[in-house]
């Protein structure tokens, strides 16, 4: 488990294909930045842009892990060298800054809109039709592994996600902080949706389908 709050920017350094063809995932080198890795063992878990992945090796400034090509089609940026956020898993005696973030991807967004607004930033981001229904107003969501807050929620008609549009406002020090700064109209990001959004809809999927049985 993570809770979203970035602890480093890191750096992809090397992407090296696995041996499989073409559905054979890659091999990550990754300077750490400023994320201590003392504390980290072999098989810990490190969140990469949202994704948990395991450390397959390490030394003291940078670690490997193993990305499988499932992970690849489902999420973006790890599989270039460029920055990314970083994130050790929680233990019990942190606190919880952000909120509960599994380090599954769910899908990715688009951005839609990202520009100066006073002294922060707005970014709109289009969601897919099947995770629109777990986004709501003031609700949690997880961007590139950054927890956010949504601050608005608009659905959308036929189009290339026909799913929602929602608008999240970044202070200057998230900006600082995390590679959200980098981002540009047109690109893909990272989505995770909040977990009790996820239990709370699969809680009602039940009840619904057990009313038709019902009846």
């Amino acid at each position: 488990m993570f809770t979203g709050i970035v602890a480093a920017i890191g750096k992809i350094d090397t992407v090296q294909p696995l041996e499989g063809g073409l559905d054979a995932g890659v091999r990550l080198s990754i300077n750490a930045g400023g994320l201590p890795l003392s504390d980290v063992a072999l098989g810990d878990s490190i969140a990469i842009n949202g994704a948990c992945m395991t450390v397959v090796e390490k030394s003291d400034t940078s670690f490997v892990v193993d990305v499988s090509r499932e992970s690849l089609n489902c999420t973006v940026g790890l599989d270039t060298t460029t920055e990314v956020n970083l994130e050790k898993a929680l233990t019990l005696a942190e606190r919880l800054g952000g909120h509960l973030v599994s380090g599954h991807v769910d899908g990715l967004g688009v951005v839609r809109k990202f520009e100066a607004v006073g002294e922060s930033w707005e970014l709109v981001i289009e969601a897919r039709q099947d995770l629109a229904k777990y986004l709501a107003f003031k609700g949690s969501v997880v961007v590139n592994g950054v927890s956010l807050t949504v601050n608005r929620v608009e659905d959308v008609g036929a189009g290339a996600l026909d799913g929602c549009r929602f608008s999240i406002n970044l202070i200057p020090h998230t900006i600082a902080m995390t590679t959200l700064k980098h981002l540009t109209v047109g690109a893909k990001v990272n989505l995770e949706i909040d977990l009790i959004a996820r239990y709370v809809e699969r809680m009602l999927s039940l009840d619904k389908a057990v009313a038709k049985v019902a009846t």
